[in-house]
């Protein structure tokens, strides 16, 4: 399948679910709505599980695409995480799928797939990979924290700033996650992580 099709199933599947439960949501539906049959969306996505794996992943994929470019609009550290901690605080009030996958909580609402990997039901690389393991809360820490950690670090730095960027980078990320059970008064998310960071040796 071009990926423009695959791409008009998972818009598809996205707008079916922000207007009716994911239990209420028809493959049927979803392929009239993206213009192809229904065997070919199972062809591509093999069940509804997959096409809700594959719908997560997509999700994941384009929150952390936001988080690169979030990081890399302004050159003072403290603000590029700022900019970060902002970004994952709007993405998660946006989308429902973005706020479950960093907090854990999936509504009755929402597909909850298994975020272990599971047995490919079909031949089509995208669907291996969406086969794959899916992230957890835990796994999104890590992977902010790691990409904050490669844009911000200085080469041949020493271990010690390394591991206090680290802490940084991860200080500002689970302050925007905090935020979003416990919205932040006046100010905002940005802020809350600017001043968080202040005392942080993190390097501009």
């Amino acid at each position: 399948m071009m990926p423009a099709a695959r791409e008009s199933l998972l818009d598809a599947a996205y707008t079916a679910l922000a207007r009716r439960p994911w239990s209420a949501v028809r493959m049927v539906d979803v392929a009239a709505v993206a213009g192809v049959s229904r065997q070919t969306l199972y062809n591509e996505f093999g069940s509804k599980e997959g096409l809700a794996r594959a719908l997560v992943r997509r999700e994941a994929d384009a929150y952390l695409a936001g988080v690169d470019r979030a990081l890399a609009t302004h050159t003072d550290a403290r603000e590029r995480l700022a900019a970060a901690a902002e970004w994952t605080a709007s993405a998660a009030r946006e989308n429902a799928l973005v706020r479950a996958m960093l907090t854990g909580c999936w509504s009755e609402r929402l597909p909850a797939p298994t975020l272990s990997a599971v047995p490919s039901s079909s031949a089509v690389p995208a669907q291996r990979r969406a086969d794959g393991p899916l992230p957890s809360p835990a796994d999104f820490v890590a992977l902010v924290r790691d990409r904050a950690v490669a844009l911000l670090g200085a080469p041949g730095a020493h271990k010690a700033d390394a591991v206090e960027l680290a802490r940084g980078c991860e200080l500002a990320f689970r302050l925007a996650l905090s935020c979003l059970s416990a919205p932040p008064g006046e100010g905002g998310v940005t802020d809350l992580v600017r001043t968080a960071l202040l005392r942080q040796p993190i390097r501009h």
